[in-house]
C-alpha cells in the first residue's frame, strides 16, 4: 500500500494538492470562543447535531438544545443555524445557542471569563432595568443595555428570552450584571461590514425612510447602514419640503451616488438618489406628450416671461406670457397663475432633443373670437361695460375677451353724449354693433340713436335703403323741417 503511494506520479500529487486547496478555499480558521457563526446541518445523531462551520473541523451542538416547545426536532439536513462557539480546539468545536439550563455558578463564571453568551429570560421590570433569570440565577440588565434603541415600553420585554453577555460577576454570583446591547452591537457591526463590502456606486438597493430633515431623508439600507437622499434627489418634481415626497416608514428603491469617509473615524457617508433609481422621465415622454394634446399640469414657478408647468414628474413645459389669455393683456404671469395652481394647457411644440415643451393656456380655454360673427351681428343692440376711456373713444367690454370701440366722433354726435362722457370704467352701457372685423379682431360700436346713420351707411356699402325704418324716420323728420322753414 505504501508502495502505491510512493509510486504516485507528480501529476497525481499535483492533482491531490489542487483538490485539497479547493477544499480549504474559503474556510474561516479564525474562530474563537464566544463567536457567533452560521452553519449548515450536515448530520443528525441521537444526541448530537453536526454543523459545517466553514472550517476543516465540523461543529457539534447538543440535540436537546434544538428541540421545540413540544420536545420535537423540527430541523432537517441542510437547515442553517446561528450558534455560539463555547469551546474550540484542533479536533472539536462545541457549539450552543447560548449557555442555558441548570449549570450553577461555575458555569456562569466560565461564561463571564470567556465572554460566552448566556440565555436569559426577562422576569420583571425593576428600577433602572430588568430582573433576568440566567442559568437559574438572578441577574440585572440595565434598561440602557436591553436594546440598541431607546426602550419606550419596558413591559414588552417581560417574558421573552434573549442571549446576554455577562458584564459583571461579583460577590460569588450575588451581583451579576448582563447586557443584550453588546451582542446586538456586535451583530450589527458584522452585518454593516458585510454590507459595506458589496456597496458600490451605481448599485440599487431597497431601503426604508428612518428620519426626515429639512435637507433630505435618511434611508436605512441594512442594519446599521444609512444613507442620505438630498431633497433634490427625492423626486424629479420640484419639492419645497421632503415631506411632499416621502414619510418615515416608506419603502424606497434608491441608487448609490457615492461613498466617502465620514467625520468620525471608520464611518462612511453614503449619498443616495430616488429619482435616478427611477430612470430619466424624458425617455418615454414622446408616448405621453404630443403636440395638440390637452393636459392638466401644475405650475411650479413663474418668471418674467412666463410660467413653468409640470405635466408629469420631471417633465416641465413653459407657458409664454403671450399664451396666457385671449381675454386680456397680461403684463405679469402672476396675474393669471401662481405656483401650485393646477391648470389645463395645450401642447404647442415639443422638442425632445432640447427637452423643451411650449404650452398654451389660452388655446386650452378656446378663442372667444372663433364664432364672433355669430355672437355679434351688425345692427344688433348689446349690453356692455366701460373698460377704458381713451382720447379716440371708449373701449367697451362686450364679453370675456371681446372688446369693441365706440369712437369719439359718434359720442360727440350723439344725443346721449353727456351721459356717455359721465360714465366711469365698469359702468353699464348699451351700444349697437356697427361692424365686425374678425381678421383684425375689431368691433365698431354705435350709440344706438339717430346719429349712427352715417356709420350704418358706411357699413352697408352706401345703400341707404339698407337703413330700413330708421332711414325712413330720418327722411320724414328732414322733410317736415323744410316745410316748416
Amino acid at each position: 500500500m505504501n508502495d502505491d503511494f510512493e509510486n504516485e506520479s507528480p501529476e497525481a500529487e499535483a492533482s491531490f494538492a489542487e483538490l485539497f486547496e479547493s477544499y480549504s478555499a474559503g474556510m474561516n480558521e479564525n474562530i474563537q470562543v464566544g463567536d457567533r457563526i452560521r452553519g449548515r446541518i450536515i448530520s443528525i445523531g441521537s444526541s448530537s447535531v453536526f454543523v459545517d462551520t466553514g472550517t476543516k473541523v465540523d461543529g457539534v451542538v447538543e440535540r436537546s438544545e434544538l428541540l421545540d416547545d413540544d420536545g420535537q426536532l423540527s430541523l432537517v439536513l441542510g437547515d442553517e443555524l446561528d450558534l455560539y462557539v463555547v469551546a474550540a480546539d484542533e479536533s472539536e468545536i462545541r457549539l450552543s445557542r447560548a449557555i442555558s439550563g441548570i449549570g450553577g455558578l461555575n458555569m456562569l463564571r466560565d461564561a463571564w471569563e470567556q465572554r460566552i453568551p448566556v440565555e436569559g429570560k426577562v422576569v420583571a421590570v425593576v428600577k433602572g432595568g430588568f430582573h433576568v433569570e440566567v442559568i437559574k440565577q438572578r441577574a440585572f440588565c440595565p434598561i440602557s443595555q436591553m436594546d440598541l434603541a431607546y426602550v419606550e415600553d419596558p413591559e414588552t420585554y417581560v417574558g421573552q428570552t434573549f442571549p446576554f453577555i455577562i458584564k459583571r460577576f461579583e460577590e460569588r454570583g450575588r451581583n451579576v450584571v448582563i447586557s443584550r446591547r453588546d451582542i446586538l452591537q456586535k451583530e450589527l457591526e458584522a452585518s454593516r461590514k458585510a454590507f459595506m463590502e458589496k456597496l458600490d456606486a451605481d448599485a440599487v438597493f431597497d431601503g426604508t425612510v428612518v428620519r426626515i430633515m429639512p435637507f433630505g431623508a435618511f434611508v436605512a439600507l441594512a442594519p446599521g447602514v444609512e444613507g442620505l437622499v438630498h431633497i433634490s434627489e427625492l423626486s424629479w418634481s420640484r419639492l419645497d419640503t421632503p415631506e411632499e415626497a416621502v414619510k418615515v416608514g416608506d419603502r424606497l428603491q434608491v441608487k448609490v451616488l457615492g461613498v466617502k469617509d465620514g467625520d468620525k473615524p471608520g464611518s462612511k457617508k453614503i449619498s443616495l438618489s430616488v429619482k435616478q433609481a427611477m430612470g430619466d422621465p424624458w425617455t418615454d415622454a414622446p408616448s405621453r406628450v404630443r403636440v395638440g394634446d390637452k393636459l392638466m399640469g401644475k405650475v411650479t414657478r413663474c418668471a418674467n416671461f412666463g410660467a413653468f408647468v409640470e405635466l408629469f414628474p420631471g417633465i416641465e413645459g413653459l407657458v409664454h406670457i403671450s399664451e396666457m389669455s385671449y381675454t386680456r393683456r397680461v403684463m405679469r404671469p402672476e396675474e393669471v397663475v401662481g405656483p401650485g395652481d393646477e391648470i389645463m394647457v395645450v401642447v404647442k411644440e415639443f422638442d425632445l432633443d432640447r427637452k423643451r415643451i411650449s404650452l398654451s393656456i389660452k388655446d386650452a380655454e378656446g378663442d372667444p373670437w372663433a364664432d364672433i360673427e355669430e355672437k355679434f351681428k351688425p345692427g344688433g343692440t348689446v349690453q356692455g361695460r366701460v373698460e377704458k376711456k381713451e382720447g379716440f373713444g371708449v373701449l367697451v367690454n362686450l364679453a370675456p375677451g371681446i372688446t369693441g370701440l365706440l369712437p369719439k366722433s359718434k359720442i360727440a354726435a350723439s344725443e346721449k353724449s353727456a351721459q356717455i362722457d359721465a360714465l366711469k370704467p365698469g359702468a353699464a352701457i348699451t351700444v349697437t354693433i356697427d361692424g365686425v372685423n374678425p381678421r383684425e379682431r375689431k368691433i365698431s360700436l354705435g350709440t344706438g340713436d339717430g346719429t349712427d346713420n352715417q356709420g350704418w351707411q358706411e357699413f352697408s356699402g352706401g345703400n341707404t335703403d339698407a337703413l330700413g325704418t330708421l332711414g325712413d324716420q330720418l327722411k320724414k323728420a328732414l322733410s317736415e323741417r323744410k316745410k316748416g322753414g
